[in-house]
Order: C-alpha cells, then sequence, then structure tokens
C-alpha cells in the first residue's frame, strides 16, 4: 500500500502561484511514476502532470504547458506541483496518484485531494 497526502491548495487570485506537495508513504516511493489529476465541479476528472520515477521524463496536460510544472524529491518522498499564472479555470480539487509504471486515471493509489480557487 502507499498512502499519499497532499497539501498546498488555497484561494489565490488570477495570475498567481501555489505550489501543491503530496508527500508518500508506505512502499518505496522511487519505484513509483507519480502524477497530479484535478476535478472540477460537475466534470470529471483529468489529467494535468505525471513524472517518471526517476525525474527524467515529465507529460503535461495541453491546458496547463507552461504554467506549471511537476517535480519529485524522492529522498523527502514527496512529489510538487509548481502551478504559476494561475486561471479561474484552474479551480478544482487536485489530487495525487501513484502507479508502478504509467500514472493514469485507473491509477493504483490516490490521495485525498486538495482545493484550489483561483478568483478572478
Amino acid at each position: 500500500q502507499v498512502q499519499l497526502v497532499e497539501s498546498g491548495g488555497g484561494l489565490v487570485q488570477a495570475g498567481g502561484s501555489l505550489r501543491l506537495s503530496c508527500a508518500a508513504s508506505g512502499r518505496t516511493f522511487s519505484n513509483y511514476a507519480m502524477g497530479w489529476f484535478r476535478q472540477a465541479p460537475g466534470k470529471e476528472r483529468e489529467f494535468v502532470a505525471a513524472i517518471s520515477w526517476n525525474g527524467d521524463r515529465v507529460d503535461y496536460a495541453d491546458s496547463v504547458k507552461g504554467r506549471f510544472t511537476i517535480s519529485r524529491d524522492n529522498a523527502k518522498n514527496t512529489v510538487y506541483l509548481q502551478m504559476n499564472t494561475l486561471k479561474p479555470e484552474d479551480t478544482a480539487v487536485y489530487y495525487c496518484a501513484a502507479d508502478i509504471l504509467l500514472v493514469t486515471i485507473d491509477a493504483d493509489y490516490w490521495g485525498q485531494g486538495t482545493q484550489v480557487t483561483v478568483s478572478s
């Protein structure tokens, strides 16, 4: 089992920045690819960003490319999502996910989510 706990969400004005963190415990963190997803009210959960086990491969949704950066620190068992130039449409609950090979909407492990609200 892998336990994931997100933090860092909050209320920010459009154009502002937030950094989300996801702390992992349980099995060996460096064995897992990690990802961030989000779900806005009335919408399906969607992919935001993913990072390979060693950080050498990253992937982003088109809607966040150039604004969000995913990174990880395997020594701290933590993955981060730096979010810059935030827009009201980024408002959602953000979830951290983990899986052995590829992080998708069917990932094996999920955190409880952290709310991000961007005001216009």
